[in-house]
């Protein structure tokens, strides 16, 4: 008689946690505008920085998530984020999913669909002095007027 197996192939999946740093500056509420952020653990460390033009400094701070959100979409998708912000108004309307006014209803429903397409994400509030990395390259953005987007280090 021949026995039929059953053959179960196991893939060894490797999921990381990476820290996402992200800032928003405004030089002028609103004002030219920049965004910064910064992604990091053992292996990788990315700084990147866009010149968002005219803004409000909360703006900036929502736009420095998405921005962060859709490089971790399209470099990291299947990561598990660990989100820190110093801006306690970004914090508080993810973690309440509510915010009163628009333009940040607009962009917090941009923030909540982007955040779940990864397996788990969640948002810390740090000082400023625990974001002063964020913080400079926001401020670069608008210094230079310009753009830098790191390339993802080949896996």
């Amino acid at each position: 008689m021949i026995k039929t197996v059953a053959l179960a192939t196991v893939f060894k999946v490797v999921v990381m946690m990476l820290e996402i740093y992200v800032d928003g500056a405004s030089a002028g509420n609103p004002g030219p505008s920049g965004i910064g952020f910064l992604i990091k653990n053992k292996q990788i460390y990315l700084e990147n920085y866009v010149y968002i033009g005219q803004s409000t400094n909360h703006e900036a701070e929502f736009k420095a998530l998405i921005y962060a959100l859709n490089f971790c979409l399209d470099h990291f998708p299947n990561e598990i984020l660990s989100i820190r912000s110093d801006s306690k108004l970004l914090v508080d309307a993810i973690e309440k999913g509510y915010v009163k006014k628009e333009p940040f209803q607009t962009l917090l429903r941009e923030v909540q669909v982007k955040m779940d397409f990864f397996p788990y994400c969640f948002i810390k509030w740090i000082s400023d002095q625990q974001n002063k990395q964020a913080d400079r390259l926001a401020r670069q953005a608008i210094q230079t007027k310009d753009t830098k987007l790191n390339e993802c280090p080949s896996e």
